[in-house]
């Protein structure tokens, strides 16, 4: 049985002070690249080219996936053999191969190819490995695994093609705690990826389904922060009452989170019912959510704005409106025009439910958009909040003619710059 190396930094001790010294940069250096970001693949790569540079004439990293193995990246030292490499792409599965390679990946441990093997038309990834070695002139090649809790997730191969340079006990040592580390960078890079796809299928779950309002115009979107996982606290809501009017909303809760998230959605879902059962006016459905999320929630603090939308056939839309401590939504006119409806503003939820709280009607002219938006699309840090609404109003009027889709997107692409907080959206284009 094959006898396990050294640890490299165990093994560097036994070398020239030069040399260990040497080894241990690479080692430090490969493990800035690969926590250097989230992106495992370019954090693979960046590995790759360190170590030809160091030492190896070219690396090889291929990963698993499913029951096959991709090609990742292939670099060589040599610019014009770099040009002749072959294309990366998939391999046929290890589980039935006789390579090298495939050995690795069932858990054989690091292994050294001396030569170039010959190829075996029954054996498809053993013949793409002979292809491999001829392409690269490969004299010595060193597989180590990239394993993480006993599975294996793919191999690093560092290629030699003077032959009188095989890779010595230290420096296997050193390429398999390379392995390791681009292992565990590889998981978390996974971990994180299947985090980020959970919360962003949460984040869909809670927000609503505008389909059952075809007859309306209306575009949304909600936009996460970059930092933090696609999950927040930020919403939007529409919905039809039982006279034939449309209610919109929009509204933040304190948070940025998973946590939030579920507030947010125990609050849409308070909303609707009270909206939906009472009959009341914007200004008292909100008076009953704020009674309502005090008595029976852990939310804290709440902005929302509260619209109520009817649309009479014989004469012009109307929205009546209700603001909880929000930034006003904007009415934007075909011709140029902006308002910010800043009348009917009230203290934020989760004050005093007792508080005082007006509703404010307006008729709609025809072509306009009213937008909905929260503080994350004005709002900028060390920046005063009037800037950001300016910037809200030149944009929109900008836009005022466009359809409403690409005005929605127009928007969020000119006024997110470094975003440090949630964005949600929600347009309303009159007839």
């Amino acid at each position: 049985m094959k006898r396990e190396p050294p640890p490299p930094e165990a093994a560097a001790t036994e070398l020239l002070p030069e040399v260990a010294a040497a080894r241990l940069r690479l080692l430090a250096e490969a493990s800035r690249a690969l926590a250097s970001g989230l992106d495992a693949e370019e954090s693979l790569r960046r590995l790759a080219r360190l170590v030809v540079s160091q030492l190896a004439d070219a690396c090889v990293v291929d990963v698993v996936e499913g029951e096959g193995v991709r090609r990742l990246t292939v670099t060589d030292r040599d610019p014009e053999r770099a040009l002749r490499l072959l294309p990366t792409g998939f391999l046929p599965g290890p589980d039935d191969s006789a390579a090298a390679l495939a050995k690795v990946l069932r858990g054989a441990g690091p292994m050294v190819v001396n030569g170039v093997d010959t190829p075996d038309p029954a054996d498809p990834l053993r013949c793409a490995q002979w292809a491999l070695y001829r392409t690269l002139g490969a004299e010595t090649a060193l597989i180590v695994p990239m394993r993480v809790r006993r599975q294996a997730l793919g191999a690093l191969t560092f290629v030699r093609r003077a032959p009188a340079a095989p890779f010595d006990e230290e420096e296997q040592a050193l390429a398999a705690d390379l392995g390791h580390r681009a292992g565990l960078a590889l998981d978390n890079a996974r971990l994180y990826a299947l985090q980020q796809y959970t919360a962003e299928q949460l984040q869909l779950s809670l927000l609503p389904d505008l389909t059952g309002l075809a007859d309306l115009q209306l575009a949304a979107r909600y936009v996460a922060a970059r930092e933090r996982a696609e999950v927040g606290g930020d919403w939007y809501d529409a919905f039809r009452l039982p006279d034939g009017s449309v209610i919109l909303a929009i509204g933040d809760v304190v948070g940025h989170d998973l946590a939030a998230a579920v507030r947010m959605g125990q609050l849409r879902n308070m909303l609707r019912a009270l909206a939906y059962d009472s009959g009341d006016d914007p200004a008292g459905i909100m008076r009953r959510l704020d009674n309502v999320m005090q008595g029976l929630t852990g939310v804290e603090l709440v902005t929302a704005v509260l619209v109520r939308l009817t649309t009479p056939s014989n004469g012009p839309w109307r929205i009546d409106w209700t603001n909880a401590g929000h930034p006003p939504p904007l009415l934007a006119q075909p011709d140029g025009r902006t308002r910010l409806l800043e009348e009917g503003l009230a203290p934020v939820l989760g004050v005093d439910p007792g508080l005082a709280r007006d509703t404010v009607s307006l008729a709609l002219p025809p072509g306009a958009t009213l937008l909905l938006y929260t503080d994350g699309l004005v709002e900028r840090p060390g920046e005063d909040i009037g800037r950001g609404l300016t910037r809200l109003r030149q944009h929109a009027a900008a836009l005022a003619r466009e359809p409403l889709g690409v005005f929605r997107d127009e928007l969020l692409d000119r006024l997110i710059d470094d975003q440090h907080d949630d964005v949600a959206v929600l347009a309303l284009r009159v007839p």
